[in-house]
């Protein structure tokens, strides 16, 4: 319950406020000013660097002296630029927090004896010249008591141990360009009065920072530094994403004598969102972390090999195929690849490859064999069984390239070679003689006779037509990679053996002739990336990243258990914050993760902890009631008490009036001043003729994979696209029966609904969908 703030306290804390902005006025110029003078000492330094370094390398006594004076200068660069690096953060903190001092207020006293203290809480910390708090930085450790605490006897935790106490005002700001716009006292974590100033602004192409509005559960996520996987279910608009962010904002902040933001990185589901996700963690004083997504990771390690399917092309694919054999089967085939069934059995696979099975590709050079494949077969199986796959393909390696080093030694006086060596042009006839001269120099050898001249050359020539092939072996290229792969399709009774007892889908026969055929063109589905990558690095080595040391993933729900155990792998040291809601899972592969309290699986129960939210706070009261009662469960999500208008259902009965009215809706909503207007499509195709029909009649853009950031005004984007992002206004593009009609639609069709902040209109190319609630068809009122 908030409580009014009387006249004369309101002007003490005005008082307060503008003798803080005072001060930070005054840091503000002193800092510019310093900062001019440390800009123009460090461009002074580096133009004078080699000026102030004694250069002497007569002897080692001066290469010595010399390396002395080199790190000598160095260090003093490092040291003014380190400096200057730190004033000008030190400068944005002031200038955001001159607008906006801080956000809330607790008093404490701490017992036994403790006198009573003012905590003020803002996005960092102000200390007068004695080492006294005006504002604490909001992840200080005190400042979870404005989060988590109520008026009474509390208590908070430090690095030293459990502070404990009294609580005795809790009060809460918004202070806009150094005036207090809104103060009241409460009783609870945060005042609704608070969140609803909040949530009733505009969307924005950026995701919001705001701390004053951390609730307490969301606080519980950011502060957790006890588990190596914090796994968080949410729902649509509970702000999950927001408390990621702030979480490594506030691990960046407790751990910043050791922790550096390229040592943390952000799995996200698109670049889209990357994009909108970006300005973050600088409203916030810290340097953004580092950001990818899966689909890069992939085209990263598999994009030289394979024309590489994405998540999204995958989606088309189902969306826009019939019902039908060739269907079910695909999706058949994404269920089972994405299965710790297939996971296992891969493993069982890996492990039987040390006694048997490994295949290879030959040696080849000019159509001939330098090393066949069944002679790196017995090779490969000749070494001690107790030697681990990877390990022997590392020998292998050194063995092939001592066979090239022989072969290249006796392919010198090839006929070939000969011709070769005519051909060089002048310039690469001397920078070869030149580079095997430098090679051989030391060696009892002369370079005057013609004879001599001529084995150079041979030399050269054949070590750079060789050097494509040992960088052929140096990537264990000579591991037949897709034939291992392949094998588990074209042999059903080794798969099955190795599936113990787990069964195939019933259209296995149709799955592995897709596969089979993909791989053979080159291509490689979705599905098939990870569990071929997961093979390969079984077989070959695990490429691992050990500076990495926090992992998230947005969007977990869109993962199979296949990928995250392969996250697992490739990042060793790390901690994993992951983030989803099940009702979100708009890709077939997530159907195989079920619940993410599964996901104890990957780092042991002991290790994982599950937290859930079940407060939306994104959407209108309306909007929520409205859309939970789309997913099984729904009754779950609590709505925040922001009221808003009621969602609208129209019919239409033909596609020249479907365009004619949405053209007509975008024009009314931006009238209204709803700035971010999403025209919600079902596919890529559906938005690009969505967009052709508009585009000659307003200004709109159109989203697609490719996008990396958007503007404010109107948008259309197919709905797998609008996934962690929210518009003010959100039309359905075609929420029919036809298109939204499959039980594997109902959560696309969910996801898309719940972009809307505060108003949502679905239009509908004939009867509405089943997943619209009944009463809302029988009683939807029409678009105004």
């Amino acid at each position: 319950m908030a409580v009014s703030i009387n006249e004369n306290e309101w002007k003490d804390e005005q008082v307060r406020v503008d003798r803080i902005t005072g001060l930070l006025k005054s840091h503000i110029r002193a800092l510019s000013e310093e900062l001019g003078l440390h800009r123009s000492d460090v461009v002074e330094l580096r133009k004078d660097f080699w000026e102030e370094v004694t250069v002497n390398f007569s002897s080692p006594d001066d290469l010595g002296e010399t390396s002395t004076s080199l790190r000598q200068q160095a260090q003093v660069l490092s040291e003014r630029e380190r400096h200057h690096l730190q004033s000008s953060k030190a400068l944005k903190k002031y200038k955001k927090l001159v607008v906006s001092p801080y956000f809330g207020r607790i008093d404490f006293t701490e017992t036994p004896d403790g006198e009573s203290e003012r905590i003020y809480l803002g996005i960092g910390s102000l200390m007068e010249d004695d080492g006294t708090f005006l504002i604490y930085d909001w992840r200080a450790p005190i400042s979870s008591l404005y989060y988590d605490g109520a008026p009474g006897p509390t208590s908070f935790e430090t690095p030293a141990g459990t502070v404990s106490g009294e609580m005795s005002l809790k009060r809460q700001f918004v202070i806009d360009d150094g005036t207090i716009e809104v103060m009241f006292d409460t009783g609870v974590t945060i005042g609704d009065e608070l969140l609803q100033q909040v949530l009733s602004h505009s969307a924005d192409d950026r995701m919001k920072n705001i701390v004053a509005t951390i609730q307490k559960e969301q606080n519980a996520i950011i502060r957790n530094d006890r588990s190596r996987m914090l796994v968080v279910q949410g729902a649509a608009g509970s702000g999950k994403t927001s408390a990621a962010l702030q979480r490594v904002a506030y691990l960046l902040y407790k751990y910043r004598d050791s922790l550096q933001a390229d040592q943390v990185l952000l799995f996200s589901p698109n670049p889209l969102f990357n994009s909108y996700v970006s300005t973050v963690l600088p409203e916030l004083g810290e340097d953004n972390m580092q950001q990818t997504t899966f689909q890069m990771y992939l085209e990263h390690r598999l994009g030289q090999e394979f024309q590489l399917e994405d998540v999204f092309s995958q989606t088309e694919t189902l969306l826009n195929s019939p019902d039908g054999p060739e269907t079910d089967a695909r999706r058949d085939g994404i269920a089972y690849k994405s299965s710790v069934a297939f996971l296992d059995a891969i493993r069982r696979y890996a492990t039987r490859l040390e006694r048997e099975g490994m295949l290879f590709k030959p040696l080849m050079f000019q159509g001939r064999a330098i090393v066949c494949k069944e002679e790196m077969e017995r090779k490969f199986y000749g070494y001690d069984p107790s030697i681990r796959l990877a390990n022997r393909i590392d020998l292998m390696t050194g063995w092939l390239l001592k066979k090239i080093a022989v072969f290249s030694h006796e392919e010198r006086s090839a006929a070939w070679v000969e011709d070769q060596i005519e051909l060089l042009d002048s310039g690469e006839y001397h920078r070869g003689y030149q580079m095997m001269r430098r090679k051989q120099r030391g060696k009892e050898e002369t370079f005057d006779d013609y004879d001599t001249e001529k084995e150079l050359l041979a030399r050269y020539v054949v070590s750079q037509r060789l050097k494509p092939l040992r960088g052929w072996v140096k990537r264990s290229r000579f591991v037949d990679a897709n034939g291992l792969y392949s094998r588990l399709f074209q042999d059903r009774e080794l798969l099955e053996s190795l599936s113990e007892g787990a069964a195939l889908p019933a259209s296995w026969n149709e799955v592995s002739l897709q596969t089979l055929d993909a791989l053979s063109a080159g291509e490689l589905a979705y599905e098939d990336a990870t569990p071929f990558l997961y093979l390969k690095e079984l077989s070959q080595g695990f490429h691992t990243n050990t500076g990495i040391r926090y992992v998230f993933v947005d969007e977990v729900q869109d993962y199979s258990p296949f990928q995250l155990e392969f996250l697992r792998r490739l990042f060793p040291r790390a901690k994993m914050t992951v983030l989803g809601d099940l009702n979100q899972a708009i890709y077939a592969q997530g159907e195989a993760l079920g619940e993410l309290a599964g996901l104890e699986s990957i780092y042991g129960k002991e290790n994982t902890e599950v937290v859930s939210l079940t407060r939306s706070y994104r959407s209108t009261y309306e909007i929520v009631e409205f859309t939970r009662s789309m997913i099984p469960g729904g009754e779950r999500i609590v709505p925040f008490n922001r009221r808003g208008e009621e969602p609208v259902i129209r019919e239409v009965s033909g596609s020249e009036e479907l365009l004619s009215k949405v053209e007509e809706d975008i024009l009314n909503l931006h009238a209204r001043g709803y700035h971010y207007v999403a025209v919600i499509c079902k596919t890529a195709g559906e938005s690009s003729g969505v967009y052709a029909g508009l585009k000659d009649k307003l200004a709109v853009q159109l989203v697609t994979k490719e996008t990396p950031n958007f503007q404010k005004g109107t948008l259309v984007l197919p709905a797998y696209l609008a996934k962690g992002v929210e518009f003010d206004a959100v039309i359905i593009y075609d929420g029919s029966a036809k298109s939204y009609g499959r039980e594997s639609e109902r959560k696309l069709f969910y996801t898309a609904c719940t972009r809307a902040m505060h108003v949502l209109h679905i239009f509908c190319l004939g009867e509405p969908s089943r997943f619209i609630p009944v009463q809302s068809v029988d009683t939807g009122s029409r678009v105004q």
